[in-house]
């Protein structure tokens, strides 16, 4: 009989005691985690371990944990990464997501909102040909992957988990409550516009220029998915 291996978890983060306290939670819950304590030998685990997902800190000795999500992203990397930040503001989600990043984890660390959070993007794939479909717009649940007239579409879990949302009630006038209980379902605390950060960038990655909105905004209301 085949075990199955524990997912992978790489954490990159130069604070020693922080680090540690990471994998040991880790590797309480059932993870493989393995450290790098700097960009360069993070970029090589990457490379060699391939990890399920990617923890590591906005601020890296010598290197902007951002700047090392982009070199992420740039040479293929599709694992999950999450971003341990000191502040929550509007600007600084929409510097991760630029970035490249999934999520993020506010400090001071605790270990419970961690793992919780770790849970949900290591879910078990669910082995599915299912796809849903709005228009011109497709989206495989197996590969969380969106494709536009042909063009298929690299999406965030969070950018997959509010498309599939949406497609799931098409022309139904969604809130924002709604929208965060169901997307952001994990004890949300945030301010409410984290909505209006993920939606441009959905948009910006589905509609392509002269095109009509597909994701329109009911003013005071939420967002609908719809042709016209």
């Amino acid at each position: 009989m085949t075990v199955a291996q524990s997912p992978c978890v790489l954490v990159i983060e130069t604070d020693e005691s922080l680090a540690s306290q990471l994998c040991f939670d880790l590797q309480e819950a059932g993870y493989d985690a393995i450290l790098a304590h700097d960009a360069t030998s993070g970029l090589e685990y990457c490379r060699d371990r391939q990890p399920a997902l990617i923890v590591l800190d906005r601020m890296l000795a010598g290197e902007s944990g951002l700047s090392l999500c982009k070199n992420l992203r740039s040479v293929g990397t599709r694992s999950p990464v999450l971003i341990l930040m000191a502040r929550d503001t509007v600007d600084d989600r929409v510097a991760c997501l630029e970035a490249g990043a999934d999520d993020y984890i506010l400090k001071p660390y605790r270990s419970e909102d961690f793992l919780k959070l770790i849970r949900l993007y290591l879910k078990p794939d669910v082995d599915t040909t299912e796809q849903l479909r709005f228009a011109d717009l497709i989206l495989d649940i197996a590969t969380r992957r969106a494709i536009h007239n042909g063009r298929a579409i690299d999406l965030t879990m969070k950018e997959f988990e509010l498309l599939k949302f949406l497609m799931e009630h098409p022309r139904e006038v969604l809130t924002r409550e709604q929208i965060l209980e169901n997307v952001w379902g994990y004890d949300f605390m945030g301010e409410s516009n984290v909505i209006e950060v993920y939606i441009r960038y959905l948009r910006l990655k589905i509609e392509e220029e002269g095109q009509k909105r597909l994701i329109q905004t009911v003013r005071g209301v939420g967002y609908v998915l719809r042709e016209s």
